[in-house]
């Protein structure tokens, strides 16, 4: 009997109907069925055995999105190894400390981002084994011993000889959040099945999987195609992926991970896709203007876009759901301490709201006493989650018992840090990170909170929220925004529209016009970049 480790039940897929189903198609034109896709992965996995690579050690893929990711996740879990994603925007220095903290013995990659791999990798003990992806055109010399991948694969032995994978394997999830460094979530493959891979209801028929070869009874006749458009260094490109696969269902892969509007809506095209995967406004304007300008599309099969790991408004939840009718607009929440925990759906003609789930027997809102804050209270928690959630975070133990935490009853819950209300009607009511608030006169503003009322003004492309000092508030709040192409924006046509939306403290008391918001390739909030940018603009010192 199969176990809950991510190979294995990605294996029960393979052997039962599916071996010659489509699996992956990666943009570039490789097509691989599920019977090449495990191969592949089985050769590499032989060949990472045959270099000392086993239980436990960890694999870092600091690589561009291609069938090499998946293979490569599939590998490390088939000798119950731990795939470790790692920025490829990285400079040497970030890498050097993702590589030391998360303890690499083999690293992965493609072959442009050798010198960085060079710069980085020499102090790194316990890192002695490379493979290099080569690029298409990449001039760049590989690291002094690395092995070519492709070789790798040719030399290595084509059959499964695995044994001893478990339930308790872990998947690591490395994530540098809105500030800090990187840190390395850790979860069981059982726990991460059942929290974000479709474990607890792969096909929508409200009843989970009770067991991991239950998975080749319930696999469709034809499964769905998924498109997850963030790099596979995210982890809701992981997510989406695989809950595809454990549904027999095809990924399509954008090629090297570049985020190219025009060629995503081209392959939804050619590829029939059913579900688009974006994170947030950063993706769904831009895809959006480009449907507007280059358009129109045909998407023929597309049933859903969802929309995870950022913010999407509800006025771009509207836009995209009037692209075609019928489809669907899913608004889903979660995060790699958590999983992902509650969608919204928006159909075309329906008034769009922010994110909205209703807590239940695993999701919660918990005051300072970590007891559960009940419905109609003005009382701010921290949105929790309970069952499937992590072991904790790699190597932090303090970090880890922040985060994961256990209430009075005995009950053990994850915190990410999210600050939210319970409506009367059992809706959460997410206000932002605790961690990024304002406090502007005594009054805690959420910065999230203010994003979505800005947004609902049209000429809003992107913007980030955050505080300046100020001498009599403490702080004030400033919008960092960018504009869709030809508008224009002052700030009291700002102020009138979020006044309609927010309380006065919270309303922004500057506008900042950037050319483009920062964010990482995943589309997550850089704070930083903007509280310096409110700063250097107003002239103002930090605070």
């Amino acid at each position: 009997m199969a176990s809950y480790n991510l190979s294995e039940l990605f294996e029960v897929i393979v052997d039962a109907s599916a071996p010659d189903r489509e699996a992956l198609v990666v943009g570039d034109g490789r097509r691989l069925t599920y019977r090449h896709l495990d191969e592949r992965a089985t050769r590499l996995a032989n060949h990472l055995r045959e270099a000392g690579i086993g239980r436990g050690d960890h694999i870092g893929l600091q690589l561009l999105n291609g069938s090499e990711y998946v293979e490569a996740m599939l590998a490390a879990f088939k000798l119950s190894a731990v795939p470790v994603n790692v920025n490829y925007r990285y400079v040497e220095k970030e890498l050097a400390y993702l590589y030391g903290d998360a303890d690499l013995k083999a690293l992965l990659y493609h072959r442009s981002m050798a010198p960085r791999v060079a710069a980085a990798a020499p102090d790194i003990s316990g890192l002695d084994h490379f493979i290099h992806v080569d690029d298409e055109g990449s001039g760049e010399a590989p690291v002094a011993g690395s092995v070519e991948y492709e070789a790798a694969l040719a030399a290595a032995s084509p059959e499964r000889t695995f044994s001893g994978r478990s339930s308790d394997d872990v998947y690591i999830a490395y994530t540098g959040g809105t500030t800090g460094m990187p840190k390395g979530v850790m979860w069981r493959c059982e726990d991460i099945f059942f929290g974000a891979m479709g474990g607890g209801d792969v096909f929508q028929t409200g009843d989970v999987v009770s067991s991991p070869d239950e998975l080749a009874t319930r696999m469709p006749e034809a499964g769905l195609v998924i498109l997850p458009t963030p790099p596979f260094m995210h982890v809701s490109a992981h997510w989406g992926a695989f809950m595809g696969f454990f549904g027999g269902g095809k990924v399509v892969i954008v090629p090297h991970g570049r985020f190219d509007p025009g060629t995503i809506w081209s392959l939804v095209d050619r590829e029939a896709v059913n579900i688009l995967i974006v994170v947030g406004d950063a993706m769904a304007v831009p895809l959006a203007d480009e449907f507007d300008v280059s358009g129109p599309y045909g998407l023929p099969g597309l049933i859903v876009i969802g929309s995870g790991g950022a913010v999407l408004s509800p006025t771009n939840k509207e836009r995209l759901a009037a692209l075609k009718e019928g489809l669907m607009i899913i608004d889903g929440m979660g995060s790699s301490e958590m999983g992902a925990i509650g969608t919204k759906a928006t159909a075309g003609g329906e008034k769009a709201t922010g994110p909205q789930f209703a807590v239940n027997a695993q999701t919660a809102v918990l005051d300072d006493d970590l007891r559960r804050i009940e419905p109609g209270s003005d009382t701010v928690g921290q949105l929790a989650r309970t069952g499937h959630i992590p072991l904790g975070y790699y190597g932090d133990v303090d970090k880890t018992a922040t985060t994961f935490v256990t209430d009075p009853e005995g009950t053990r819950w994850a915190l990410a840090g999210d600050m939210a209300q319970v409506a009367e009607d059992g809706t959460v009511v997410l206000l932002g990170r605790g961690s990024v608030s304002i406090n502007s006169g005594g009054e805690k503003v959420y910065p999230e909170e203010v994003e979505v009322a800005v947004r609902h003004h049209p000429a809003i492309a992107d913007v980030l929220v955050v505080g300046v000092p100020d001498d009599r508030w403490g702080s004030r709040v400033v919008a960092v925004a960018s504009l869709r192409s030809g508008e224009s924006l002052t700030l009291p046509e700002l102020e009138s529209v979020c006044r309609d939306h927010l309380a006065g403290y919270k309303v922004p008391r500057h506008l900042i016009v950037v050319d483009e918001v920062v964010r990482s390739p995943s589309g997550k909030a850089d704070y930083r970049w903007a509280k310096q940018t409110a700063l250097d603009a107003l002239g103002v010192g930090g605070g």
